[in-house]
């Protein structure tokens, strides 16, 4: 960890991720995909083998996609139609979009002291949410967390690099000296944030996205980096 912990007699702005830093996410499709992977049950690629075409071929539904389970279900189906000697009839296809789909039917699950921490949070700093996805899904996500109150603004974008991040400095008038992005993802949260001039905090969770991996950059001077180990934390440091 880099710099010193934020004084917490100055008001500064708290950009926060929301998938995987406020609720539970990417578990949902990792569940998701293993039953992709038994219902393929391909008897040459293991199942290690099998997600690292998957990978790469959700690497390329991005691109043409974007990020959300309409991409994640081309995915799955693009995975199948490349590793199956099987054509994809409709019935494979409906059966295949089903795993994807089952992603969307889970209720909101906060992480622990999610809510308390941002209400503190709320009445201290001025807090927006930042996440990345399609924006129906996004939204709906936020509707039914219950945590929309807590945030002066909600942005959502199509990705998180460091342009996305000065477009929200000029769109919201932040000055780079007092503003922080929080979330659990070092490729969308932490060094693009911190390419931007930002400083960062950190937030690991256990079952971040294989595809937002990336090694922490660190902070360059005056910029500052925290690690935390729980959301509930940032009590201390804001």
């Amino acid at each position: 960890m880099s710099g010193t912990i934020a004084t917490n007699h100055q008001s500064q702005t708290l950009l926060i991720d929301a998938d995987d830093t406020l609720w539970e996410n990417n578990i949902y499709f990792e569940r998701a995909i293993a039953r992709f992977i038994s219902f393929l049950n391909h008897h040459e690629f293991s199942p290690e083998q099998v997600r690292e075409v998957l990978n790469d071929v959700e690497r390329e539904c991005i691109v043409k996609h974007g990020y959300g389970l309409h991409s994640f279900a081309h995915a799955l189906v693009g995975t199948f139609e490349r590793l199956s000697v099987k054509p994809v009839t409709a019935e494979l296809h409906a059966q295949i979009h089903s795993f994807a789909h089952a992603v969307s039917d889970h209720p909101i699950e906060l992480l622990p002291e999610v809510s308390p921490t941002l209400e503190y949070l709320s009445m201290r700093h001025r807090i927006i949410l930042v996440t990345k996805g399609a924006v129906v899904e996004q939204t709906g996500k936020i509707e039914r967390s219950g945590l929309k109150q807590y945030f002066t603004a909600t942005e959502i974008v199509a990705e998180k690099n460091s342009a996305a991040y000065k477009g929200l400095i000029e769109k919201h008038k932040m000055g780079r000296e007092s503003t922080w992005m929080i979330g659990n993802s070092p490729k969308s949260d932490i060094n693009p944030a911190l390419a931007a001039g930002l400083h960062a905090v950190f937030v690991p969770h256990g079952d971040t996205w294989i595809l937002e991996h990336e090694e922490v950059n660190a902070a360059p001077p005056p910029q500052r980096l925290l690690i935390v180990g729980r959301f509930a934390e940032l009590r201390e440091h804001f």
